[in-house]
């Protein structure tokens, strides 16, 4: 296992705090998230308040005196844990703490009955940074990358005559979309980074949280995006929402295998980039996996560029 942290700072389950004691540590937080990726952690700092005040939250933290200094949550669902946030205060920071609520949070996840797996993406901690990992042996880890489009650009993207039809995302494509994840993502790093797009009910779930939960900012259905042939039949989606309310996210884009190299993916995100920037949107950002070639080599082709890179890490138990 890693580092622990020195006796004289212990680590507590969360369900023993009281709220209070990590306001200072969320507030903290909340300003990092604006510093680092123009995100409003707001509304997340509200639900971690909210479950800690019914002593619904899984996780640990670390204490300095009687103020948290650094947390982890996470959650279990479908034999498998996922580690929500990991955050240490600036003045406490340093790999020890870090790898110390990482080994508390996976210990505990490894201890719960008929887990399998444990999926985490890590934003707040840079892969730079020598942070030793729990059971090394059963881990798998993956650089990824933050992307932003900057909407000062003077010269708009010019759109391109695709051969498919291009739709504001509805609910009645839901299905088709969740069929068509697992096909776009099948053999894909990605699909071993998030298992849910493995399979269609995996889909479907990623599908519910993207709209109903405001993890990746709240959805924005009107710069959201599907591509459909002339049957009706789905060839690709492009989901966006709000992390602030004037930054844009895309938090899912994929092109049927038989469509890619068409132009979708580009049509798609030109027109929710051009959504967003009328919706006074001044930036917008992504995240890709570093080994994500093809992805990459589009998204700086529409102009984004990466600002910071971090770490998702899989178990497997």
């Amino acid at each position: 296992m890693a580092a622990v942290p020195t006796p004289h700072i212990p680590i507590v389950e969360l369900r023993h705090l009281r709220q209070g004691q990590l306001n200072a540590l969320l507030e903290e937080e909340t300003a990092a998230w604006q510093q680092e990726f123009d995100w409003d952690f707001r509304p997340s700092a509200e639900l971690v308040r909210r479950f800690l005040s019914m002593q619904a939250l899984s996780g640990h933290a670390i204490l300095s005196g009687d103020e948290a200094i650094g947390y982890v949550y996470y959650v279990s669902e479908d034999r498998k844990g996922l580690i929500g946030d990991l955050f240490v205060r600036r003045a406490w920071r340093h790999a020890g703490h870090e790898a110390a609520l990482l080994d508390a949070a996976v210990a505990s996840l490894q201890a719960t009955p008929g887990l399998r797996r444990i999926e985490s993406q890590l934003m707040m901690v840079s892969p730079e940074e020598h942070l030793a990992l729990p059971l090394p042996a059963r881990a798998r880890s993956y650089s990824r990358d933050f992307f932003v489009y900057d909407m000062s650009r003077e010269a708009k993207l010019p759109p391109i005559a695709a051969k498919a039809r291009f739709d504001h995302w509805h609910e009645r494509w839901s299905e088709d979309a969740a069929q068509l994840i697992p096909v776009c993502y099948r053999g894909h790093v990605d699909s071993d980074i998030n298992d849910q797009y493995r399979s269609v009910a995996g889909a479907r779930r990623f599908l519910h949280n993207i709209v109903q939960y405001p993890g990746c900012g709240t959805f924005f259905q009107p710069a959201s995006y599907v591509a459909s042939d002339e049957d009706g039949n789905l060839l690709g989606l492009c989901l966006a929402s709000l992390v602030a309310y004037d930054v844009g996210h895309l938090t899912q884009i994929c092109v049927a295998p038989k469509a890619q190299g068409q132009g979708l993916g580009y049509e798609m995100m030109r027109r929710a980039i051009e959504t967003l920037r009328s919706a006074g949107c001044r930036r917008v950002s992504l995240t890709v996996t570093s080994s994500n070639c093809d992805a990459i080599a589009l998204y700086e082709r529409v102009g984004f560029e990466r600002v910071r890179r971090f770490r998702a890490v899989v178990w497997d138990l």
